[in-house]
């Protein structure tokens, strides 16, 4: 849970680098908080089709969020957030930012900052 606040302190840094158990574990507390706000949308009588409006409220609520950590995340990897935008194509860009998230950190400082792994969490 500390991960997951820690990304929502930095609600809007985009300069940086974030480390894969911090972009990672923020995915999964969203993907949680999203499965049970859509039961709740889903008990309480919300459309069938789309989200809900908890869930819409919620998602706009981590919009920049997500963009920043993700930005920070590809920073990690020596590359410029710019290539967030490469999920933009359907299907093969979705599959390059997973590839690009998963791998390790640059190691040593590089032009967005020093290592995270070098610091505590």
């Amino acid at each position: 849970m500390d991960w997951y606040l820690g990304v929502l302190k930095k609600y809007t840094e985009f300069k940086g680098r974030a480390r894969r158990t911090e972009y990672w574990m923020f995915v999964l507390f969203n993907i949680i908080i999203s499965v049970v706000l859509s039961i709740i949308d889903r008990v309480i009588g919300t459309p069938e089709m789309g989200l809900g409006i908890l869930g819409t409220l919620y998602a706009l609520a981590v919009l920049l969020p997500s963009l920043a950590v993700g930005v920070r995340r590809l920073h990690d990897t020596g590359r410029s957030g710019w290539w967030l935008l490469i999920g933009l194509i359907p299907c093969i860009g979705f599959i390059v930012l997973i590839i690009f998230t998963v791998q390790d950190s640059q190691a040593g400082d590089n032009q967005y900052g020093p290592n995270p792994k070098a610091t505590p969490a």
